[in-house]
């Protein structure tokens, strides 16, 4: 039997990288998806290779910043498939500005869709996790939620940060409410995001910052999120799983 045979997960930022390949691994592991994101071209395609492959899934446009989009996913998940047993809090952004140049403006977008967003599903989602029997929560920091990374992108590394103990935090509060709560945190991941660095002296940098040589593909992250989502990982909250080719133990 499939790990998440039953179930129903929400994945955020699924049109492209870890989310698309999130949506896929959970959808092949059973469960129905809900797949949001801001892209609604990628994001249609997501959820209908779900559907070609068998699985079932819905695609909605979806602002992790915004309280009212979060309202309306939340709704469409259990108006579709009768409620919400997996949250993936993925959907980010990033940039490589240094402290001296990033504007307030820069920093509140980034703050309010890689932390306020996690925030916001978690806190939407509560009462649909609660009920489930098997509720998870897997949210994706980063390698710079623990590390300083390379001194620039504050923004993100504040805001990643923030999602690492912000996980530890609600984990706590759920413990004993069968919802359990994680982070996963990506070390340098070949996606999209990364498209502006390929061929760059930058690429090389972050291949030769990884121990295993390499950069990391979404289908590990993916991989990652299954097993935290189901019932292998019934134990497991509160935690910070790094899937990082190394970068962290260096």
């Amino acid at each position: 039997m499939k790990r998440l045979e039953g179930r129903v997960a929400l994945v955020t930022g699924a049109a492209s990288g870890i989310g698309r390949a999130t949506a896929l691994r959970l959808a092949d592991e059973g469960a129905a998806v809900l797949v949001t994101d801001v892209n609604v071209d990628d994001g249609e395609k997501t959820a209908l290779q779900i559907r070609d492959a068998g699985g079932r899934a819905v695609f909605v446009r979806h602002d992790v910043a915004s309280e009212a989009d979060w309202q309306a996913a939340c709704a469409r998940a259990v108006e579709e498939f009768g409620g919400i047993d997996v949250l993936v809090n993925n959907a980010g952004m990033g940039d490589l500005a240094t402290i001296e140049e990033t504007t307030l403006e820069d920093w509140q977008r980034t703050i309010g869709i890689d932390q306020t967003g996690v925030f916001l599903g978690m806190r939407t989602a509560a009462p649909h996790l609660k009920a489930s029997g098997h509720g998870s929560v897997v949210n994706i920091s980063s390698i710079f939620g623990t590390s300083g990374g390379f001194g620039t992108s504050p923004a993100y590394h504040a805001a990643k940060g923030a999602v690492r103990t912000l996980t530890k935090n609600v984990a706590l509060h759920w413990a004993a409410e069968g919802v359990r709560v994680n982070s996963i945190h990506p070390g340098f991941i070949d996606t999209p995001i990364l498209d502006a660095a390929r061929g760059t002296p930058f690429e090389q940098v972050m291949i030769d910052q990884t121990p295993m040589g390499r950069l990391g593909r979404p289908e590990e992250i993916a991989a990652g999120v299954a097993y935290l989502a189901g019932d292998d990982a019934a134990f497991v909250t509160g935690s910070e799983l790094y899937i990082d080719g190394g970068y962290i133990a260096r």
